[in-house]
C-alpha cells in the first residue's frame, strides 16, 4: 500500500514527519509520498515560493528512505487537484491500493472538492482525527463506504472511508511564520535544516 500526504508545507516542521511516519507504521505501508501543493484551492497561497518549499521538503526527509518527496502538483500548470494527482498516481500503481490522507477539517469540506465522489474511485480516503476533532454528520455516500477495516484497505484497490486517530503534534506553519516574523526562535518546532535554510533565504521574515 501507498499512502499520499499532501499539503503546502509553508514550511515543513515536526507535525509533518511525525504524522507522515506514524501513518506508514499503522497501515504497514510501503512509504508515504508528501505531496506539496502548487496553487491551493480552498486556502491562501503559500507564502514560501515552490522551488523553496519543495527543497525544504527534500531537507527535511534526506535521511527518510520511506518518505518520498513528490513534486508532480508543483509541475502542473493551474490549481492543484487531488483528483489529477490521484489519476497520475493511479497509472502509475495500477495494482496498489492508495490511501489519501486528509485531515478532519480538510473533510468537512470533502463535498466541494472538485469530482469528490470519483476521489473513492481511485483510493481510500483516510480520515486523520484528534481527540478534540468535530466531523459533520456522515452522508449517504460516506456511511456506504465507512469502514473499521484495516484489512478491506490493504485487500482493494480504492473505494473505502476509514478514520485513523493518530499523536497529534500541536504545531503549525502559520504559528512558525509568525514566530519567524516576530524574530523568535522556532528551534524544536521543525528540522534544523529547514531552520537553517529559512534564515539562509531569509523566508518568513
Amino acid at each position: 500500500m501507498l499512502g499520499i500526504f499532501g499539503g503546502t508545507f509553508d514550511p515543513i516542521h515536526y507535525g509533518h514527519l511525525r504524522a507522515a511516519l506514524e501513518l506508514k507504521e499503522l497501515f504497514e505501508l510501503d512509504h508515504v509520498r508528501l505531496i506539496p501543493c502548487a496553487q491551493p484551492v480552498h486556502r491562501n497561497l503559500p507564502m514560501a515560493t515552490a522551488d523553496q518549499r519543495l527543497e525544504m521538503l527534500y531537507l527535511a526527509t534526506e535521511n527518510q528512505t520511506d518518505l518520498i518527496v513528490d513534486a508532480q502538483e508543483l509541475k502542473r500548470a493551474g490549481g492543484s487537484y487531488s483528483f489529477h494527482t490521484l489519476t497520475a498516481l493511479r497509472a502509475n500503481y495500477p495494482d496498489m491500493p492508495l490511501l489519501l490522507f486528509i485531515g478532519s477539517d480538510a473533510f468537512n469540506d470533502f463535498t466541494t472538492w472538485f469530482r469528490w465522489q470519483e476521489l473513492f474511485d481511485l483510493a481510500h480516503i483516510v480520515v486523520i482525527t484528534r481527540p478534540n476533532s468535530e466531523l459533520n454528520p456522515l452522508n449517504d455516500f460516506f456511511k456506504m463506504r465507512l469502514t473499521n477495516d484495516k484489512s478491506l484497505l490493504k485487500n482493494q484497490l480504492a473505494g473505502g472511508l476509514f478514520f485513523q486517530p493518530i499523536t497529534q503534534l500541536a504545531i503549525s506553519a502559520t504559528a512558525i511564520r509568525g514566530m519567524i516574523a516576530a524574530q523568535q526562535n522556532p528551534r524544536f518546532l521543525l528540522p534544523d535544516v529547514v531552520i537553517n535554510y529559512i534564515n539562509q533565504h531569509q523566508l518568513y521574515f
